[in-house]
């Protein structure tokens, strides 16, 4: 990854002309290879063969080709138009073959068959310029055709824009039926390069996302298994390189290309085929970069995002809530001034301050009254729901407080009218966030709230009685 700036750099800044001179040197070199490692093609020269060659001038080598094994009637041979390329992790990789001819259509499916392909890629159409480029050797959309003891049935057909288009062909021999996929690249003219570099790298990884992890060598093939084919043989031979992390500094197209024609005779036919390697390489390098820097500002968002809050379940809160208090608010009623004790412990506003900071889950609070259980030292704010425990009083006047008639800014939230409350600790549950500041414990129940302040948590008491009119108010006027 840490070379990939500096080639996708140098990919960028080549000059035509200097690939221009390299694609000539290819051609130079293939001869020498050719002579070096005496490669020969007598096979496909043979009289019976000749035929079974769609370009007379176009013979796989006898090292590398592909021999069928697979008979099906007396006068079936092991010759076929189609060779082996190494890959970067398996030697027998990609099958580089001819369009099959109508004479060679069976035999086609016999290498198909022999082989296991589960994947077919077609770099040309059927016809083009007129002139006919390759044999349909499948069947119509939802159809299906017989090719000798073979029987191809189309049962998906999709088309990606205006590139390829993917089928799903299910191929039947003796009662066994597999499954294959096609994708056939629409936008790629003989002798000729597709006018972006886009279509054809989306369509290798359609193919290698179908193949998966498949063994078997992954069909590619044009008309005549050469040009177009060994672009994408080299194209997907490069990737490879980069998923296994074995692209270095010598990394060199050239000697790519010239691997692939040690394989299959003039793969990568043309310069403009050689120099669209070039660009879709760059574009491939360019991809991946950022694809990376993709990840990791992904990476690093994920670790400025805020932890989301996890809920409590409601049967929960009361405990969870204790234990923080108790770790974050260890003396919470502590007054301003000393009071002397309470001569009624039972009432729920006599409660001593706590001298503890944290407590057992299983003790009281030392500030409990005796022979209580542990109850909540906070009062909470709780819509109107009337507890089973409490006796309301036919005579009661002052039940709850209405929050319906406050304004923004006077302790309601503007836009809520609903009507609460307000309970003693012992007879509610405290919630997951509002804690509620307590003030000074006092004895005096005639005092409606302490020194501390006044407002939002004051414990409010409810009147004795109706209270005498000031000795103003009964003055009449005459």
């Amino acid at each position: 990854m840490e070379l990939l700036p500096s080639l996708l750099s140098t990919l960028k800044t080549l000059d035509p002309g200097t690939l221009d001179q390299e694609y000539s040197m290819v051609r130079s070199q293939t001869q020498t290879l050719k002579r070096d490692l005496s490669l020969t093609t007598e096979a496909g020269a043979l009289k019976e063969n000749i035929k079974k060659n769609r370009y007379k001038d176009i013979l796989p080598y006898d090292q590398s080709r592909v021999l069928l094994s697979l008979l099906t009637t007396k006068s079936d041979s092991d010759y076929i138009n189609a060779s082996f390329i190494k890959g970067v992790t398996a030697d027998n990789k990609y099958i580089a073959s001819q369009g099959p001819l109508s004479s060679t259509v069976i035999d086609f499916w016999r290498m198909i068959w022999q082989h296991d392909v589960k994947v077919i890629v077609m770099a040309c159409r059927e016809v083009e310029m007129g002139k006919k480029k390759c044999e349909c050797y499948w069947a119509p959309f939802h159809q299906s055709a017989a090719f000798g003891p073979f029987t191809v049935s189309n049962q998906e057909e999709t088309i990606h824009t205006v590139n390829f288009i993917h089928e799903l062909f299910s191929l039947l021999l003796l009662q066994t039926s597999r499954s294959l996929i096609q994708y056939q690249f629409l936008s790629w003219p003989d002798h000729d390069i597709p006018y972006e570099a886009t279509g054809v790298l989306d369509l290798l990884e359609r193919a290698r996302n179908s193949q998966g992890t498949h063994t078997s060598p992954v069909l590619i093939h044009c008309s005549a298994g050469c040009g177009r084919t060994g672009v994408i043989c080299a194209l997907d031979y490069i990737h490879d390189l980069l998923v296994t992390k074995q692209i270095t500094s010598d990394f060199s197209i050239k000697k790519i290309v010239l691997e692939l024609r040690r394989q299959r005779p003039a793969a990568v036919q043309t310069k403009d085929q050689y120099q669209f390697i070039f660009t879709a390489v760059a574009c491939m390098f360019e991809q991946v970069l950022q694809s990376a820097k993709s990840q990791l500002y992904c990476n690093v968002s994920e670790l400025k995002k805020p932890k989301k809050k996890t809920t409590t379940p409601a049967s929960s809160k009361r405990l969870s809530d204790q234990i923080d208090m108790n770790d974050t608010y260890a003396v919470v009623n502590k007054p301003k001034q000393p009071h002397p004790p309470p001569t009624n412990p039972a009432h729920p506003a006599a409660v001593q301050p706590s001298k503890t900071r944290s407590l057992p889950l299983a003790t009281h609070y030392d500030n409990a009254s005796a022979g209580a259980s542990a109850a909540p030292v906070y009062s909470t704010v709780k819509p109107r729901i009337k507890p089973h425990s409490l006796k309301v009083s036919a005579t009661s006047l002052y039940d709850n407080t209405i929050l319906s008639s406050h304004s923004p800014g006077e302790g309601a939230p503007s836009g809520i009218n609903r009507e609460y409350h307000l309970v003693s600790a012992e007879h509610l549950s405290s919630t997951d966030h509002d804690y509620e500041d307590i003030s000074s414990p006092v004895a005096d129940k005639t005092s409606l709230c302490s020194a501390g302040g006044i407002g939002f948590n004051c414990r409010i008491q409810k009147p004795r009685g109706p209270r005498d009119p000031p000795a103003e108010w009964s003055h009449l006027e005459r």
